[in-house]
């Protein structure tokens, strides 16, 4: 977990009555707090409670934190609207941390969530740069490179469920985001996800390149390749998007 020292400083301030202004925000817009929603946060702060028929920046900044918990074969639309498919996903969120899983988003969970999130947004077990190891602006890809940063941040939020589920254990990224070139020269396929911002490829760890590949089926990722694919018994590739194509013949998937 990497420090976090604003956001203590101000929750320390908060309970003593003396934090008067918001934080700025890094990578997301920070919403107003209220008396109920408890110590300002680093990356974004809720407001309130969100429940089916909820719409907005509010509940698609949630969805992003919520993406790993769609079931299994699942995908969960960052869309501003909170519709069935989110009210399930923040039932398992709720449920894998041991809250009352009623499926609504109210302050019990947006405090798991900010200790589940450093300042710039992102999982505390994951940063940006082991999401891209090949530029540092995210262009060159399929995607406008604020598009592909974006994705990638879904990326690694489904990795933090995936992680929780699998025993809090490290997961070591290799590589995520390509641009087109680096993307080449690697031999990557001609529209290959990584290109997008969604995609991540996995080294084995400690649970082994089947059992990741057997745990990202459960979190959000659409396309699962890992031992027996070709080109993937030394890693396992998971990726969001559209479709679903999984292979792993080594680990039965």
């Amino acid at each position: 977990m990497r420090p976090r020292p604003v956001r203590l400083l101000l929750s320390a301030l908060v309970g003593a009555g003396l934090a008067f202004a918001p934080v700025s925000a890094v990578a997301a817009p920070t919403a107003t707090a209220t008396a109920t929603a408890g110590a300002l946060d680093g990356c974004y702060t809720w407001s309130g409670t969100l429940g089916e028929g909820s719409s907005g920046e509010a509940v698609r900044q949630l969805q992003i934190r919520v993406a790993g918990y769609p079931g299994t074969g699942g995908q969960l639309a960052v869309d501003g609207q909170f519709g069935p498919a989110t009210e399930a996903a923040v039932q398992r969120f709720q449920s894998a941390y041991g809250l009352a899983a009623d499926g609504v988003a109210g302050p019990a969970t947006f405090e798991k969530i900010y200790q589940l999130q450093d300042d710039d947004c992102t999982p505390v077990n994951f940063a940006y740069a082991e999401l891209n190891r090949c530029n540092a602006d995210w262009s060159g890809g399929k995607v406008p490179a604020a598009t592909a940063r974006a994705n990638a941040l879904v990326t690694m939020w489904k990795l933090q469920a995936m992680r929780h589920a699998m025993g809090d254990k490290p997961i070591t990224v290799n590589g995520g985001f390509r641009s087109a070139t680096c993307n080449s020269k690697v031999g990557g396929a001609a529209n290959s996800r990584h290109m997008y911002g969604h995609a991540a490829d996995l080294g084995a760890g400690s649970q082994g390149f089947c059992a990741l590949a057997e745990a990202a089926r459960d979190h959000g990722f659409t396309e699962i390749l890992g031992p027996g694919y070709p080109g993937h018994d030394d890693h396992t590739h998971v990726a969001g998007g559209d479709g679903r194509f999984w292979s792993a013949p080594s680990c039965g998937i």
